[in-house]
């Protein structure tokens, strides 16, 4: 008889969820036990349930895939097998393959969701411990104490991973968040620019109007404006010009010694 399996379905996207779901009612011996809408309902829902599999979103606002496994570990909660679930087959996919029990690229696939649980059920009877495989990814991936130090464009067809520090500034217009780099721009797979910046290094990206994100190590030029509000003109191709709000003048100014 197949091994029992209570499983967990972290996502952010409903539909995601739900199509996921509907996939695992046709498999036996399964029983999906709950669904986590984030990272902090999926650290919740997985101390609290204790699921044998969880099909874990990578690319979540907030608290991502690896910031829910490091929570876990960080409370010392026993770590569930792991499948990733990611609509970007990029860098982390060989380590995803490596310490996982595996990864699924969205849209699901019927067939591709059946073989993701034969592998789970084979871990689970030959490696019921998976704590310290899911531990080395963390580290590998440079999660464990430290923000994400990496992002992700979609400039036309392509998916580019870029370095935090290359980045020089995002905006967001009609909820859409665009990156820009010294050399490129792309939309950003975050919904918004607060969860953008929680990803990031507080002391170097800085929150200087409502709909914009700099990094402060690219600020090229201080651009003094009307009624003592100013501009700051930075070090991309464009030399784009972004607004410091007034709420934010005051921190320019002890930040620059104005």
């Amino acid at each position: 008889m197949p091994t029992p399996i209570s499983a967990l379905i972290v996502d952010d996207e409903k539909p995601a969820r739900e199509e996921l779901a509907y996939l695992l009612k046709s498999v036996p011996d399964l029983t999906v036990i709950g669904q986590a809408r984030n990272g902090i309902e999926a650290v919740s829902l997985i101390r609290e349930k204790a699921p044998d599999l969880v099909f874990l979103d990578v690319q979540m606002p907030g608290l991502d895939g690896f910031g829910v496994l490091k929570r876990l570990v960080e409370k010392k909660v026993k770590l569930p097998h792991i499948v990733f679930a990611t609509a970007y087959d990029h860098y982390a996919v060989q380590a995803f393959e490596v310490h996982a029990v595996d990864y699924l690229l969205k849209p699901f696939d019927k067939a591709r969701v059946n073989k993701s649980i034969s592998r789970a059920r084979k871990f689970m009877e030959a490696q019921p411990g998976t704590g310290e495989r899911l531990e080395t990814l963390l580290d590998q991936l440079g999660t464990r104490g430290a923000a994400p130090n990496k992002l992700l464009l979609k400039t036309g067809q392509r998916l580019l991973l870029i370095d935090s520090d290359e980045m020089v500034y995002a905006t967001i217009a009609d909820g859409v968040i665009t990156i820009v780099t010294r050399e490129l721009e792309g939309l950003s797979n975050y919904r918004t620019l607060e969860d953008l910046q929680s990803s990031l290094d507080a002391s170097q990206f800085w929150r200087v109007h409502r709909s914009y994100l700099v990094n402060i190590n690219h600020i090229k030029e201080v651009v003094p404006w009307f009624k003592s509000s100013y501009q700051l003109r930075l070090a991309d191709r464009r030399a784009s010009e972004v607004p410091v709000s007034r709420t934010q003048t005051r921190r320019l100014r002890e930040l620059l010694k104005l």
